[in-house]
């Protein structure tokens, strides 16, 4: 599903931020990246849906190599990966209906589609009763759900979450694990990046750390 081949990513003449890293993870698994700020968790989530590419080295989605994608097949990639990014990035002019909405206008789902889509995935988050409201509105923990099911909406088969818990409280940390735990057992491959070690020792799952942009042996961290 993923696989990274001796992937290097640098910016201009400083220490890069991914030496050498390898790994795979594979279809329908739900794995942990986790290392201290600055580790390079960020770097290697922005390489697996291509907002960029590897200085050198190969990243590997679906048997597509991104760093020779042509141009043309990229929003093809981005439609098969949902984000869901550190801070939301909810537009604050929208409502919660028309943020997630937003996703499925995108990739230019007839208008039927795009609302039968938006109201089951937040039907399924929780949401119903939240779809006219705006982002400024609602708590920290249903902007989350409202980023979570943005990135859901268009049915990725890979979902890659930024710290998602990073600035909630540990009840609506572990509301927003278990939603990523049931997205999981209907076949979505995840990949969360999070430096909160008691979430990854709660979860038991398979755990890649990073360190100063380097690939830590396994059990290390």
């Amino acid at each position: 599903m993923i696989e990274l081949f001796h992937v290097t990513r640098k910016y201009g003449t400083g220490a890069p931020a991914l030496t050498d890293i390898s790994l795979r993870i594979e279809k329908g698994e739900f794995a942990f990246l986790t290392g201290p700020s600055g580790a390079g968790k960020t770097t290697l989530l922005r390489l697996i849906f291509r907002d960029e590419i590897p200085s050198s080295g190969q990243v590997i989605v679906n048997n597509e190599n991104l760093g020779s994608m042509r141009p043309r097949r990229i929003p093809n990639l981005r439609r098969q990966i949902g984000v869901v990014f550190q801070d939301f990035k909810l537009l604050p002019r929208k409502t919660v209906f028309e943020n997630v909405s937003y996703a499925t206008q995108v990739i230019g789902l007839p208008v039927r589609e795009q609302r039968a889509r938006t109201f089951k995935v937040l039907e399924m988050l929780g949401l119903n009763h939240r779809l006219h409201s705006y982002p400024e509105q609602i708590s920290g923990g249903e902007q989350q759900r409202v980023a979570i099911a943005r990135a859901l909406v268009n049915r990725p088969l890979i979902l890659l979450a930024d710290e998602p818990t990073g600035n909630l409280d540990p009840d609506l940390s572990r509301e927003i694990i278990d939603l990523f735990k049931n997205i999981n057992s209907h076949g979505t491959t995840l990949l969360i990046a999070t430096h909160d070690r008691e979430l990854i020792r709660r979860m038991a799952r398979r755990t890649i750390a990073l360190d100063h942009g380097r690939l830590l042996p396994a059990g290390a961290d």
